[in-house]
């Protein structure tokens, strides 16, 4: 992925957030979220945990945190085109997002990212 100016990532944070939003709307789950200071923290209204996404500009990465660990994730070129993987094992937040909305919420939802 070539790099990105601080205003890009933002722009480009901004929009996967506000489409995370817009999955959590259509899917009818039980979560609630406020998306202030570079955060999005999502609560799980079944049982009150949390999961939360910030954006990290000076290292490009958004980083994911739930019951199962921090996670960071940058921007990658794939053969789907360009998506935010896990900096590890390459998995795609999208699939990380479900996972732990999963284990925490006992709720399904689709990203589409």
């Amino acid at each position: 992925m070539e790099q990105t100016s601080e205003a890009q990532f933002n722009q480009l944070v901004d929009e996967l957030m506000f489409s995370i939003e817009e999955s959590i709307d259509s899917s009818g789950a039980e979560l609630d979220y406020e998306n202030s200071g570079g955060l999005l923290t999502l609560t799980c209204e079944t049982n009150g945990s949390q999961i939360i996404l910030s954006r990290q500009p000076a290292l490009g990465e958004v980083w994911l945190a739930a019951r199962s660990g921090g996670f960071h994730f940058k921007l990658q070129d794939t053969d789907q085109g360009s998506r935010w993987c896990n900096t590890i094992d390459s998995t795609p937040l999208a699939e990380a997002l479900s996972q732990a909305f999963q284990e925490q919420a006992k709720e399904q939802i689709n990203f589409d990212f």
